[in-house]
Parts: structure tokens; C-alpha cells; sequence
């Protein structure tokens, strides 16, 4: 059985509540029950923090022994040199993932710190984004998708 983790950062525990006209207002427990059911050939498991050292551990805790990692690290992605590390560190494809189009925000969210260790980025698509991320971890462990070669 494949083995995904998802690790969501600061504030993503507040999905379904925290500004529903950029997140939406659906729970991310919610979906996640739509995503596990999606796609039973995975174990799908969820990770929560608003502590950047604890989404650290987590990378290394599953960074080895499992199929690969969906990160939304929420705003540590623009300011974490120590996760952009973590993820270089481990042997599975990190997926970063954002439920909004940064790029259509603040300026200050335009810069990620942690892409460039990422196999691949997901955005804007709203929780979607999750399940595009597991799609493409499930199409590179198949060699039917080579996401590090994507150019279109």
C-alpha cells in the first residue's frame, strides 16, 4: 500500500473558518474523508502544526519510509530556510501545495523558500490541490508522469 503524509502549517487548522473567500469553508477533516475514500490503494495520513520545528520532525520522521509528502507549510513557506533543508534531507517526492494562487496575493507570498527542494508545485486550486498532489505523487511512483521534466 502506498503511504502518503500530508503536513499542513500555521493556521490551517482554522479551514472551514478562516477566510472563506481565499480558503473556502470546508473543514480540511472534511476533505480529507473525500480523499482517503478517493484513493483507498492509500494509506493517507494528515499532520497539523503551527510550530515549524514539529512539521520538521514530521519530514523526517516520514521522509524515508514513505511514498511521498504533500506539504502545505501555509506561511512558513516564504520564510524557512530549516523546512527548504528537511525536505532536501529525505528520500520522498515533497509536494508543495497552496489552496490559494499566491501569486494573486501580497507580494511578500510570491517568494517560496522551500520550491526549489520540491519535486513539484500545486496552487490555486482550492483544496483540489491535495488531490492533484496525490495524483502526481501516484503518477511518479508509476514512471508514468515525469514531474521533474514537466516544461508545459
Amino acid at each position: 500500500m502506498k503511504k502518503i503524509q500530508i503536513i499542513n502549517g500555521p493556521n490551517l487548522n482554522l479551514l472551514g473558518r478562516r477566510e472563506p473567500s481565499v480558503y473556502g469553508n470546508i473543514s480540511f477533516e472534511g476533505y480529507l474523508d473525500e480523499l482517503r475514500a478517493k484513493y483507498p490503494q492509500c494509506e493517507i495520513s494528515c499532520f497539523q502544526s503551527n510550530v515549524e520545528g514539529e512539521l520538521i520532525n514530521k519530514i523526517h520522521e516520514t521522509g524515508f519510509a514513505y511514498t511521498g509528502i504533500i506539504l502545505n507549510a501555509g506561511a512558513y513557506t516564504h520564510t524557512s530556510v530549516a523546512l527548504h533543508d528537511a525536505i532536501k534531507a529525505v528520500e520522498a517526492p515533497v509536494i508543495e501545495v497552496h489552496i490559494s494562487n499566491v501569486h494573486a496575493r501580497e507580494a511578500f507570498r510570491h517568494i517560496s523558500l522551500i520550491s526549489a527542494a520540491c519535486k513539484g508545485v500545486i496552487l490555486g486550486f482550492g483544496l483540489d490541490s491535495y488531490r492533484l498532489a496525490v495524483e502526481a505523487i501516484l503518477a511518479s511512483e508509476n514512471n508514468s508522469l515525469r514531474i521533474d521534466n514537466l516544461e508545459h
